[in-house]
Formats: C-alpha cells, sequence, structure tokens
C-alpha cells in the first residue's frame, strides 16, 4: 500500500482551503492533516503533527508565509514547503527560495500545476510555476548580459550586512533592531545601496545578493 502524503494548508481564505481540500483528497495518494489561518495557528499546528509537506500563502495575517519559514525549519526541518500565492512579483519569489521553501506556485497556476508542484518538491526538486521561472529566466540573463564584467560600486561593511538582510527578506524594522539602528537610517542605507547598484527595485537588490554570494 502506497503511503499518503500528509499535507498542512495554511491560507487565510476558508474558501481557498476548502477548495484544495477537495482537489487534493481526490488524489488518493494525499490526506489533509492539518489547516491553518494564519502564520500562528500554523506554528501551533506543527507542534501537533508531522507533515510532509506545508502548502502556504505569502499574505497571512500575525505571521507572513516567508518569514514563518525559518521557524517552519525549526520545527518541523523534514518537512517540504511549497509557496501557494497570488504574488507574481519577482521579489516575493526570491525571498521565498532565500528563506528555504521548495515551490513557488500562482494560485492561477494551480489548477493545471498543482500535482506536478508536489511530485517535483517530493523527488527533491525545487518547483516554480512556469511563467514565473521563465520570466525570472530572462530577467537573469539581460542582467548577466549588462553586469558580468561590470562591477557596480563598492559596498560598505554595513551596507553589504544590510543588502544581505533585505534578500533574506527581513523588514526595515527588523534589519534596524537586528542592527540597533532606526528605521531611517535602515531606509537611507537602502537608498544608498540602490543608488550605488544602480537599481530601482527590491527584486533587483535580491538577485544581485543571490548572484554575488551574500546570502
Amino acid at each position: 500500500m502506497v503511503k499518503r502524503y500528509r499535507v498542512i494548508l495554511a491560507d487565510d481564505h476558508a474558501l481557498v482551503r476548502r477548495g484544495l481540500k477537495m482537489i487534493l483528497e481526490d488524489h488518493g495518494h494525499v490526506e489533509i492533516v492539518g489547516e491553518a489561518g494564519d502564520g500562528l495557528e500554523l506554528l501551533s499546528a506543527l507542534n501537533r503533527v508531522e507533515p510532509d509537506l506545508i502548502m502556504l500563502d505569502v499574505s497571512m495575517p500575525n505571521l507572513r508565509g516567508i518569514e514563518a519559514i525559518p521557524e517552519i525549519r525549526h520545527l518541523q526541518p523534514g518537512a517540504k514547503i511549497l509557496i501557494l500565492t497570488m504574488h507574481k512579483e519577482e521579489e516575493y519569489l526570491y525571498q521565498a527560495i532565500s528563506a528555504g521553501c521548495d515551490g513557488y506556485l500562482l494560485k492561477e497556476d494551480a489548477e493545471r500545476e498543482l500535482f506536478a508542484a508536489i511530485e517535483n518538491i517530493r523527488e527533491g526538486k525545487i518547483y516554480i510555476s512556469p511563467a514565473l521561472a521563465e520570466q525570472s529566466m530572462r530577467n537573469w540573463a539581460r542582467l548577466r548580459r549588462g553586469e558580468d564584467d561590470a562591477p557596480r560600486g563598492d559596498l560598505t561593511l554595513r551596507q553589504r550586512e544590510i543588502l544581505k538582510m533585505i534578500a533574506e527578506g527581513k523588514s526595515n524594522k527588523e534589519i534596524g533592531d537586528l542592527l540597533c539602528i532606526s528605521v531611517r537610517t535602515v531606509e537611507r542605507h537602502r537608498a544608498n545601496i540602490m543608488d550605488k547598484l544602480n537599481v530601482r527595485k527590491t527584486a533587483e537588490l535580491v538577485q544581485y545578493a543571490l548572484r554575488h554570494h551574500y546570502l
């Protein structure tokens, strides 16, 4: 008998959880072992059950999905994590992958790709929604063509620290608390970093950090 794949669903919309539960339980090898409407509920559930896979949204009350990933890794180090979200921005994708998720699936792709995502993750692969993966690769190629031989400015030690934390998905307040500086000072450092690197979006900062091994 094939062992059932144990899944926890974490999304603040009950209708989304209900729909996912119906789809997944129609697939005989999947068992829903828990549900959560916010990040703190999810962490509480992980103290009671041991899932094989946790499916969670980025935007949840109390504790956002990306911020919950390190806590999930602490509580259930063997569990796989699939982000299921409406957010198409690459910034969220890079933050989720940097935080340690195993997959990033857009909700609009879920009907077609959900089981493909689960199978890839079960096999130890990283899964990204196809359209988002293609977009990211195009942007990486574009950036590489323009930057491989062109350094984009020397960052100070403090700026490198802050860039690393931005790429890890930390907020300005979290960075300020960790470095014992004000939020305004963090904002000023962020603006200076973006100016030095000639970028305009946080996603580009994350790409730069990944490419230059800040993480």
